[in-house]
């Protein structure tokens, strides 16, 4: 097969990938009713006239499954953290006992449930968006090479399949992540 056709597919997984990647931290976001680290990956904290990340300013743990502990550096941070968690509106009620945060991750609703379900479901639609413009993109690059076409249907056939296989991916991930979230 020729180099540019193969650099076409290479580019179009590599996109592909890049879409899937995204999915799954966007869906770690989407808390399924235990507790996890990643559920605080977006809180930015006011340190020394800086907006910081959580991660860069304390250990964040989970003793168990429905608790959230947030380690300081320095004990002088722990107002500013809990004002942070409170801003970035996650629904979480941190409370402090002057060594660290505590949260505790109230069990989702029933409707509550459901609400993340359709957020899953948006995310994955974006994710096959995403798979879907790749295919549109690497096709419209092999039309305008000049090669045979016997090899741009080749091609063509390829790319597709890759399509067909990223997108089953992303309905299984959705899958499971829709099972974990309805899980009680």
């Amino acid at each position: 097969m020729n180099e540019d056709v193969n650099f076409i597919i290479e580019a179009t997984q590599d996109s592909m990938e890049k879409a899937m990647a995204h999915l799954e931290k966007e869906l770690i976001k989407i808390r399924a009713g235990k507790a996890s680290p990643a559920m605080l990956s977006s809180v930015m904290v006011e340190y020394y006239g800086s907006m910081t990340p959580l991660s860069q300013v304390s250990n964040v743990n989970t003793p168990d499954a429905r608790t959230l502990s947030v380690q300081p550096w320095e004990k002088s941070l722990i107002p500013a953290i809990e004002t942070a968690i409170m801003n970035a509106n996650l629904g979480f009620n941190p409370m402090n006992n002057g060594e660290m945060v505590i949260i505790n991750v109230p069990p989702l609703t029933e409707e509550r449930r459901k609400q993340l379900v359709k957020q899953a479901r948006v995310e994955a639609e974006d994710a096959k968006v995403s798979v879907r413009s790749a295919r549109q993109e690497a096709n419209k690059e092999i039309k305008n090479l000049e090669v045979s076409e016997d090899l741009a249907k080749n091609a063509e056939i390829d790319i597709q399949e890759l399509t067909d296989s990223y997108t089953k991916k992303v309905d299984k991930i959705l899958e499971v992540k829709e099972a974990e979230i309805m899980k009680v």
